[in-house]
């Protein structure tokens, strides 16, 4: 018979010191100075060793974040500078890419039944003849209308200098004689001082007219090549770039030319309707101008918001000097009915669904490019502003593949699918149920 094994003693344990921790000194000194969770916001209670360390953690974060925007700074500044000194070349290739955006549904019909230069050609051709046309229309009616202008323009004069001399305001026909002989001394101490700035002015508009003629044929030129041949570039970059890049480069192009293209398509749609209704009032109301000022309207819709008011500001003017108060506060009224119609129906359903972009970021790009490039800046600031939006979002889509690129259009999509459901529930509820068949027995 085997003896059972001889019991042994349990081992006795004895409290471990930081000298027993088999870990390096600075560890276990590392866990002495850890901080602990703070009773009451839940965050670390730091203990007088560690904060130091967090507020040089902070500090050292701060800095990398300051040095980075610092070069993105530069960059952007460097790009602005190589921007300005070439602008001669990048204006008419922006303002080219822009009217091929325009031309080409028309020039993809025609290359249907006629070769590629053809098409192009035939198209800058419809450009060409519809401006030299809208000026055709506009020459007469203002030649015809400018006399009625300046006769309406003298009484409209007349009535607000009885409006000036009489009450509230009781200037008196003597102190409008003193400030108008003021005035006229005031011309003619600074006669040749206003006679040198308008010779200058005359040469900056002669200049300027040149460089306007010269770049306008050079976008002419360009808009034929970029209907020629645009949509072989990015099949020809496929040389240069390795097939990575390519893909992407593709992916951007392809994306960049729909937003291109959906903006104008829809400012246009959106500018036709302003002029439309807004020259049908005017001519209603018998304000002279109404074309020329409908025409102003829809180019000057094509800057957002900003130049749908001034425009707006430019009729009710006119129909004030013309016309008087009563149609002039009536002129304010369509004008204020059609553009609550676009900012409220057009805009959402044409331009937001295809750039998604808040009417805030409008405003703001519009301004900032209004303010650095007058008004060629206020004019590309949203397109600008969408392209790179676009870029942002097929880079965040790259590097998370599945989330929607454009979340926006994916909400309005999403609420559109139930709404219709809702619908449809609505109408299944109305419909009468089905009476059940009668037994014939």
């Amino acid at each position: 018979m085997s003896e059972p094994p001889p019991h042994e003693p349990p081992a006795t344990t004895r409290p471990q010191g930081p000298q027993d921790d088999p870990r390096p000194r600075e560890h276990a000194r590392d866990d002495e100075t850890r901080t602990d969770d703070h009773p009451e916001t839940g965050g670390p209670a730091t203990r007088g060793a560690s904060a130091r360390p967090a507020v040089a953690r902070g500090l050292e974060f701060t800095a990398r974040w300051a040095l980075r925007l610092l070069i993105i700074g530069i960059a952007l500044w460097a790009l602005l500078r190589i921007i300005g000194g070439g602008w001669s070349i990048v204006l008419p290739l922006i303002l080219a890419v822009l009217l091929s955006a325009v031309l080409w549904p028309l020039a993809k019909l025609l290359r249907r039944v006629l070769p590629r230069a053809l098409a192009a050609i035939l198209s800058v051709l419809a450009l060409i003849g519809a401006v030299v046309g809208i000026f055709w229309v506009l020459i007469p009616s203002v030649a015809d209308q400018g006399q009625d202008l300046v006769a309406s323009a003298s009484l409209g004069l007349e009535k607000i200098q009885a409006w000036v001399t009489g009450p509230p305001l009781n200037l008196g026909e003597n102190q409008i004689g003193a400030y108008v002989d003021r005035g006229l001394q005031e011309l003619q101490t600074n006669a040749q001082a206003i006679a040198l700035s308008v010779a200058g002015g005359l040469g900056t508009i002669g200049a300027s007219v040149g460089s306007g003629v010269i770049t306008f044929l050079l976008v002419l030129v360009l808009t034929f090549f970029c209907l020629s041949d645009g949509d072989r570039l990015l099949p020809w970059s496929r040389r240069w770039l390795d097939p990575k890049t390519h893909l992407h480069v593709s992916a951007l192009g392809g994306r960049v030319w729909k937003v291109l293209q959906g903006y104008i398509l829809s400012q246009a749609a959106v500018a036709l309707c302003d002029a439309v209704f807004i020259g049908i009032g005017l001519a209603i109301l018998g304000v002279p101008f109404a074309l020329p000022l409908a025409v102003i309207i829809f180019f000057s819709s094509f800057i957002p918001i900003v130049g749908a008011v001034a425009s707006g500001t430019l009729a009710v003017l006119v129909a004030l000097i013309t016309l008087g108060w009563g149609q002039a506060l009536i002129a304010l009224g369509i004008v204020l009915l059609v553009q609550q119609l676009e900012g409220n129906v057009l805009q959402p359903i044409l331009v937001g669904r295809t750039l998604s972009l808040h009417p805030a970021v409008v405003i703001s790009a519009v301004t900032v490019g209004g303010t650095s490039f007058g008004i060629i800046g206020a004019f590309l600031a949203v397109p600008v502003v969408a392209i790179v939006t676009a870029i942002l979002r097929y880079v965040r889509h790259v590097q998370h593949p599945d989330e929607p690129e454009n979340p926006g259009a994916v909400d309005k999509d999403e609420r559109k699918r139930r709404r219709e459901q809702k619908r449809a529930e609505k109408e299944a509820h109305r419909r009468p149920e089905a009476q059940p068949a009668a037994d014939p027995a």
